[in-house]
């Protein structure tokens, strides 16, 4: 009997075993940043990348543009926001509108996270052996999800198994 419960589970436990990889790759990804005196989170590379490429854009685009949901960009941001790695204003013209855009201390910094990120690359495709077919599998099940919800799926199988 194997000692990884997890994987012994297979399929059945999927997003455990999606988590786990991202926690142990977010990790060693924070120590590295520790040892390079780097004050920053693994999860904020994504606003990171996207405001270096867009400039200043809206919390929501943020948002949309990542697939996350809204409270959880905003509490990334204020994070990065009280590490002063971004600025938030108020947009002039809807001032409920919150825009986000890179600070200098960030700018200053983006040479050096640049390098990381591309360490990053390097490692994952040095993990999946240049095979990328795995995006197409992710793709296909955000794809799925996106056009029939989990919650939708399972419900209708629970109450199919009820049936029977």
């Amino acid at each position: 009997m194997s000692v990884d419960f997890i994987k012994d589970l297979g399929y059945k436990a999927l997003d455990s075993r999606f988590k786990r990889i991202s926690d142990r790759m977010a990790h060693d990804v924070r120590k590295l940043y520790k040892e390079l005196g780097i004050d920053v989170e693994p999860n904020w590379y994504l606003v990171f990348m996207l405001l270096q490429k867009r400039g200043t854009i809206s919390m929501v685009t943020i948002a949309e543009a990542l697939g996350y949901a809204h409270p959880s960009i905003v509490a990334l941001v204020k994070k990065m926001a009280e590490k002063d790695y971004v600025k938030i204003k108020k947009d002039e013209v809807d001032k409920r509108k919150q825009m986000i855009s890179l600070s200098p201390k960030a700018i200053k910094l983006l040479p050096t996270l640049e390098q990381i990120w591309h360490s990053c690359e390097q490692a994952i495709l040095e993990l999946l052996a240049k095979d990328l077919t795995i995006l197409q599998y992710l793709d296909d099940i955000d794809t799925a999800l996106k056009n029939t919800s989990f919650h939708q799926r399972f419900k209708q199988a629970y109450l199919t198994s009820k049936e029977s």
